[in-house]
């Protein structure tokens, strides 16, 4: 499955995530700061989406009341259901 989401509140645009079996494959994100979230984005291949959701849901940037990685959490857990 192919999640394609529009984060809110954040520099990033756009996200998609290949989600097969409950495991990300991949994570591609067009905006925002382009070296943390290569490296963000490698960090979650291989990894379980509700590990995913339980270490990236909450975190915030600045003083800003989310951050591309709970955007990514939020995109999971809407996709989930």
């Amino acid at each position: 499955m192919t999640i394609d989401y529009r984060p809110r509140g954040v520099c990033s645009q756009r996200m998609q995530v290949n989600v097969e079996d409950g495991v990300i494959q991949s994570l591609q994100v067009q905006g925002g700061c382009n070296g943390n979230l290569q490296g963000i984005s490698r960090l979650v291949e291989g990894m379980k989406v509700e590990e995913a959701i339980r270490r990236l849901e909450g975190i915030r940037c600045g003083f800003k009341a989310t951050s591309c990685p709970d955007q990514l959490a939020q995109a999971l857990k809407q996709a989930q259901g």
